[in-house]
């Protein structure tokens, strides 16, 4: 089955670094989250691949204390004004989302968008999801080659 067409607000919106806040299926919580799109190139994959910020910064830290520290992007609203706190992505777990489930969210208004995460905050979580021993390498095959 093709990918369904994207509603072309998505189409403006969907790319390496952009920022959504809904509710996922997979966060034991009915609060939405912020995720980053880390995909190479969203627009042309059948699955999204995301990072959740949380404002947990310590718990985060303290939870992940054992796996590489470049693994942990911590985010200060200075450098994404959108965040009101400091944020943290943890590269070691990652979320899909399909193109048919944004869409989904996008028509019953469960998306809010976000200004795109600054370049270099992305590298980092690029960066981080490579040096991740936890994450799958199909997960990886998604993102820019690692810098040799």
């Amino acid at each position: 089955m093709s990918p369904p067409d994207l509603p072309f607000e998505l189409q403006l919106t969907l790319r390496s670094g952009t920022v959504y806040y809904f509710e996922h299926r997979c966060i034991y919580s009915s609060e939405p989250h912020f995720f980053a799109v880390i995909n190479a190139d969203p627009q042309s994959n059948h699955l999204l691949i995301l990072p959740v910020g949380s404002s947990q910064v310590a718990t985060v830290q303290s939870r992940r204390k054992h796996l590489p520290p470049e693994t942990l992007v911590i985010v200060d609203p200075a450098e994404y004004p959108d965040f009101s706190k400091q944020t943290i992505f943890d590269c070691n777990q990652l979320f899909e989302l399909s193109r048919e489930e944004l869409v989904q969210k996008f028509k019953t208004k469960g998306l809010r968008h976000h200004r795109d995460l600054p370049k270099t905050i992305l590298e980092k979580i690029w960066k981080g999801v490579h040096a991740s021993p936890r994450v799958d390498e199909a997960y990886k095959q998604f993102l820019p080659p690692e810098e040799v």
